[in-house]
């Protein structure tokens, strides 16, 4: 009998350690799924949201950061908590920058238990430090990434945005979403040294002329490759309030861009036989097509060579050129150049061009000097660079590729180099004076075209541009320009048209940019011949 109290207390301790071990079991798997079960889908999906917002880096040609994702945090809080919503709304806002009224209101809606609400989105760590000091209950840090830009505004309409959840907006963050956001870093075209003196001498220009607006393009002929381009004013300026900082016009805007368009028209007329350079033109007060009367902004000969047609810019002469063209073949050969479609590149906002509907004598006529059609500048500079690189096909690119890209055929190369040739010509002889730079032998072409207003030309709201290439004998760069409403001066004799105003600024851009590319100057031929320079 003594064995029995035992026996029995030995068995309520089993059973109670049963008990007490599936308890802990129970425990302990309810711990198990919460803290690494959960957690762990917890983790993977934060480390999903941090993959998507993080994106790679974007680099200019020589490996300039131009833009980076750095860790940030998302800031939330429990209004619940708050023993003042009114001072913390006040110490919040001067932390983050948020909107104090805006969180005062959000406080007072979501008053409950367990509420929380978005204070402000990618703080800083150091705005993260001042909003611990103020000891507020119920902060809590969600980790989050921001894009930077290291070099400020430069290039900013070509790079792009992307919103606040890092999904590409504009320009080459949204062209290079999907493979940022893989985490491939992007290695572009642009060369920030370029880039900077185009943006400066093209700021400068649009300073000097009061023009409303202004931009341009440094592309590689032979690669297709775009080492700077710029569109001005790229930030909020007085008197272009309606003109938007953050928009690439050179590639989402259209422009009727004027004489420059007569590249094409003497390139089909070269290719085609249909005009003789020493033809003599027949220009007089202008000429007469129908009802139409086509003439020239400035007092021309009686008759001008077919060269100098080009070369002085005459409405009058390059019309009669183009009409031996004819609709079909100049709506064709356009077509052929790219001109009539959007301009394809990585940046996927490429404006789509507008042209005639009905493609008659009188259009043949206007397109051929430059009016009547409108393309980006960029269209137009990739169609230019087909004419002087030999007559073979590119597609312009933001991304780094400095192998020669050249594709098919659009003119014969004997057309390529009498173009280059009528192009040097207008730089010694004709409208592109300004632009010369010697050592470097420059070939160009001014545009100087009126603006349609309500549906007519206006006369003094002119849009100027010049297209240079160099060196022209082997040309390798195009630099196009572009002034829109540039004033003259007329106490110092400057004019508002483009051989005063755009052809200037182009030499300025190639004096700069040169060396940097490596194309010094050649030395004067008397010089090289042991004689007196």
């Amino acid at each position: 009998m003594a064995g029995e109290p035992t026996t029995m207390v030995q068995r309520r301790i089993v059973i109670a350690a049963i008990l007490c071990g599936m308890a802990f079991a129970v425990l302990g798997a309810r711990l198990v799924d919460v803290t690494l079960l959960k957690a762990g889908t917890a983790g993977t999906a934060s480390a999903a949201i941090r993959a998507t917002l993080n994106r790679a880096d974007m680099l200019d040609r020589n490996g300039e950061l131009l833009a980076r994702d750095l860790p940030v945090q998302d800031l939330y809080l429990e209004p619940y908590a708050l023993p003042d919503k009114q001072t913390a709304a006040r110490e919040l806002a001067s932390a983050t920058g948020a909107n104090e009224d805006r969180l005062q209101h959000v406080f007072a809606s979501h008053d409950r238990p367990g509420d929380h609400v978005l204070v402000a989105r990618q703080i800083s760590p150091d705005a993260e430090d001042r909003l611990l000091q103020f000891g507020l209950p119920g902060l809590e840090f969600d980790p989050s990434t921001k894009r930077f830009y290291p070099k400020g505004r430069a290039a900013v309409q070509v790079v792009g945005q992307v919103d606040p959840d890092g999904h590409g907006l504009s320009g080459l963050e949204l062209g290079l979403d999907q493979t940022l956001r893989r985490g491939e870093p992007a290695q572009l075209s642009l060369d920030l040294r370029i880039q900077f003196a185009l943006a400066q001498e093209v700021e400068a220009a649009r300073q000097q002329f009061e023009a409303r607006g202004a931009g341009g393009i440094v592309l590689n002929v032979q690669t297709g490759e775009i080492l700077a381009m710029a569109s001005l004013p790229d930030e909020p300026s007085p008197g272009s309030d309606d003109i938007n900082p953050n928009r690439n016009r050179m590639v989402r805007d259209v422009y009727e861009l004027g004489s420059v368009f007569k590249i094409f028209a003497f390139a089909l007329a070269v290719e085609d036989h249909t005009t003789r350079l020493d033809e003599t033109i027949p220009i007089g007060r202008g000429f007469r097509l129908g009802r139409h009367l086509i003439g020239d902004a400035e007092k021309m000969p009686a008759t001008l060579a077919a060269r100098d047609v080009f070369a002085q810019s005459s409405n009058a002469g390059t019309a009669q050129i183009a009409l031996r063209s004819g609709p079909l073949r100049q709506r064709e050969f356009l077509s052929r150049l790219g001109l009539l479609d959007p301009v394809r590149s990585e940046d996927p906002e490429g404006a789509k061009p507008l042209y005639p509907h009905h493609w008659g004598q009188i259009e043949t006529a206007t397109v051929g000097f430059g009016h009547g059609i409108s393309v980006s500048p960029l269209a137009f500079a990739t169609a230019a660079a087909i004419i002087v690189n030999g007559g073979r096909r590119i597609t312009p690119t933001f991304m780094k590729h400095p192998q020669d890209t050249r594709g098919a055929q659009v003119i014969s190369p004997e057309t390529s180099a009498t173009m280059r040739q009528l192009l040097r010509y207008v730089v010694t002889d004709g409208t592109g004076k300004l632009a010369d730079l010697p050592g470097y032998e420059i070939g160009g072409k001014t545009g100087s075209a009126e603006k349609a207003v309500g549906g007519r030309y206006v006369a003094h709201k002119l849009l100027t541009s010049f297209c240079a290439v160099f060196p022209i004998d082997n040309p390798r760069y195009l630099v196009f320009v572009l002034l829109d409403e540039p004033h003259g001066a007329k106490a110092s004799g400057v004019m508002a048209l483009a051989g005063h105003t755009a052809a200037p600024l182009a030499g300025r851009v190639i004096a700069r940019i040169a060396p940097m590319l490596e194309l010094p100057a050649k030395a004067p031929i008397v010089a090289q011949m042991g004689g007196n320079p």
